[in-house]
């Protein structure tokens, strides 16, 4: 059936969830450095639908499914719970819509995919503000009460926030009930770490942190663009990503990475 059961199963889909399982045991990309991880991104998108298409069968196609799971069975590895406690499982959790109830699916999903009750950490970056606006607390607030309410919960256990400078991340850390444990900073935009900010994370034990992740690691334009590649002739204009997490799974006595991995949500609007 291969690429049309694939497509027929798309259009009777009102959710895309998809799931690119442990990439370090994804022979084809090892071999692939991409520049960058918004092509990371991309090929991991699509090498699992092409790989997830060709498998599809002619009964599957009958299928109507509301929420469509798309991933690699042979990529997909939950961690042993005898060894959970020796291993860190962190997240970065990219919200490309402005829903911040998206987070919840989120960890939940991860946790499934993972086989485990808690995340160790997840880092939020929420949605870009349009051009000209500066980024607030205002804009901050749904989504961080969303994280404080899933450590309340005990789905995760610490949380922190991407690309705050000294003012935003000091009215954050007064303002919230659970502290934010961490801070990235993109050295892209600044090769040495802000005086102020440095202190005051000093001060408040906040870990600054590095990364290199562009304001968009995956647009709408982006999503569709690789869907149409990996699905010919599909309504890919329909389909609006919600939100990418990223997960790596670190052994924590040698910080070597174990497993690494994305999983996305997508919806798809009816017209």
């Amino acid at each position: 059936m291969g690429t049309e059961g694939a497509r027929a199963l798309l259009e009777r889909a009102d959710t895309l969830t998809l799931q690119t399982g442990n990439l370090l045991s994804w022979g084809c990309l090892r071999k692939k450095c991409p520049s960058t991880p918004g092509e990371e991104v991309r090929d991991c998108i699509q090498k699992t639908l092409t790989e997830w298409s060709s498998k599809i069968s002619q009964h599957q196609n009958q299928e109507t499914l509301e929420v469509l799971e798309c991933s690699v069975a042979q990529a997909i590895e939950k961690i042993n719970p005898e060894e959970r406690d020796e291993l860190k499982v962190s997240a970065k959790l990219f919200i490309v819509g402005s829903n911040s109830s998206s987070i919840r699916d989120a960890v939940d999903l991860a946790c499934s995919a993972l086989g485990v009750a808690q995340l160790d950490s997840v880092i939020i970056s929420p949605p870009p503000v349009e051009d000209g606006t500066n980024l607030s607390l205002e804009y901050l607030q749904p989504y961080w009460k969303e994280l404080e309410n899933l450590v309340q919960n005990k789905k995760i256990v610490a949380i922190g926030a991407s690309d705050l400078d000294k003012t935003l991340l000091e009215q954050l850390y007064l303002w919230a009930q659970v502290k934010p444990s961490s801070n990235q900073v993109n050295l892209a935009s600044c090769c040495v770490m802000p005086p102020d900010l440095t202190a005051f994370a000093k001060e408040c034990d906040i870990q600054l942190l590095t990364h290199n992740d562009p304001k968009e690691l995956l647009c709408e334009a982006s999503f569709q663009e690789v869907l149409q590649e990996s699905i010919q002739n599909m309504k890919a204009n329909n389909w609006i990503p919600l939100w990418l997490l990223r997960y790596s799974v670190i052994v924590k006595s040698r910080g070597i990475i174990k497993s690494k991995g994305y999983i996305i949500q997508a919806k798809r609007n009816a017209s």
